[in-house]
């Protein structure tokens, strides 16, 4: 390294989305803060992003607006107003964090290893992370930290939860019941399990003692999955879908006993949490993106679908499958046991 780490008196992370990225990152920033616990960290972030990490201590955030589309770019370089930093922790292979980084002046520029800075990064940066075969993306990651001397790379999390967002967690989440909060809305639909399927363990879980939270955004994707599933089930449900901000959120994320979801946000949301998450994978690798912490709880046949879509071939680390109809392939009775191994891994002792 050309640089001795010890001597940083600034650092400027680029990490602009997605929600359960930014998640896996602040394990990263916190880890950092351990180690240089005087160190000014300013943090590049997308403007959804920051509603979930503003009360995060020790970070000055600059929030990058896509929405502004290509003046997003110089509303950054006006936010940042000409600061210099010693080191940038380039965190987002994307073209658009690219030409972000353009506006963000600093000595040194560290980015991905050469087989993974792809969309242009390797162009923009001048130090690369250690190779890695085959991280979870939160290692990944702490990959950045290693590469400027931090040694503790344990993950742990740190987000704030101001009091009235937690009043209101334990209003709709009283603390003397167990509570399964479902968060059955990924990104894209074909993402998404079956609500009739939701609708089962649902009615499982209520069979156990259990009260049924649904949870999500304010789309309207999400609302009508909500709706669905209601439907589908004969207990029961609160539905909490678009009634919740992002910190509300985590609140009922932290209060929840056992949380539900497939490769979305609110699942990453949980880990920093520390509560149990059954996992819902089909269309990626749940050993890069699963729930870090509790990757042994994941209901996945994305090993099944890759091995049937590219039979005999060597699969690179992050491949996704693709198709419609592949989260169909996860069933109910999987899920209910991974429900019940839970339930005895993390009872009281």
């Amino acid at each position: 390294m050309r640089f001795d780490p010890s001597q940083m008196k600034s650092l400027c992370i680029l990490r602009l989305s997605a929600i359960g990225d930014v998640c896996h990152a602040v394990a990263m920033v916190q880890a950092i803060q351990r180690q240089y616990p005087q160190l000014p960290i300013t943090w590049v972030i997308g403007k959804v992003e920051y509603q979930l990490l503003k009360h995060l201590p020790g970070v000055d955030f600059v929030i990058f607006d896509k929405s502004l589309g290509w003046k997003s770019y110089g509303d950054l370089k006006r936010k940042l107003g000409g600061r210099k930093f010693d080191v940038l922790l380039h965190m987002q292979v994307a073209a658009r964090a690219t030409i972000a980084s353009w506006m963000i002046k600093a000595k040194v520029r560290i980015g991905f290893d050469r087989a993974r800075a792809k969309e242009g990064q390797w162009l923009v940066t001048n130090e690369r992370v250690k190779p890695l075969a085959t991280p979870h993306v939160l290692e990944g990651f702490m990959g950045f930290a290693e590469k400027i001397g931090v040694t503790d790379l344990t993950p742990q999390w740190h987000i704030p939860i101001p009091e009235s967002d937690m009043a209101f967690a334990e209003q709709q989440l009283p603390s003397d019941e167990k509570a399964l909060v479902i968060c059955a809305a990924a990104s894209k639909a074909e993402r998404n399990w079956l609500p009739e399927r939701y609708a089962a363990v649902a009615d499982y879980a209520v069979a156990k003692g259990f009260k049924v939270y649904l949870c999500g955004g304010p789309a309207q994707l999400e609302k009508d999955l909500a709706a669905n599933i209601i439907k589908h089930s004969q207990s029961e449900l609160t539905n909490l879908v678009g009634q919740t901000s992002l910190v509300q959120l985590l609140a009922v994320l932290k209060r929840a006993t056992i949380v539900l979801a497939p490769d979305t946000g609110p699942a990453h949301m949980a880990v920093t949490q520390g509560t149990p998450v059954i996992g819902l994978y089909a269309h990626s690798n749940p050993g890069r993106t699963g729930p870090y912490l509790y990757r042994d709880y994941v209901a996945s046949v994305y090993e099944q679908v890759i091995a049937e879509q590219f039979p005999d071939q060597d699969i690179p680390w992050g491949k996704r499958a693709k198709g419609e109809h592949l989260m169909e392939k996860i069933s109910v009775e999987n899920v209910c046991l991974l429900f019940d191994k839970i339930m005895v891994d993390f009872s009281p002792q």
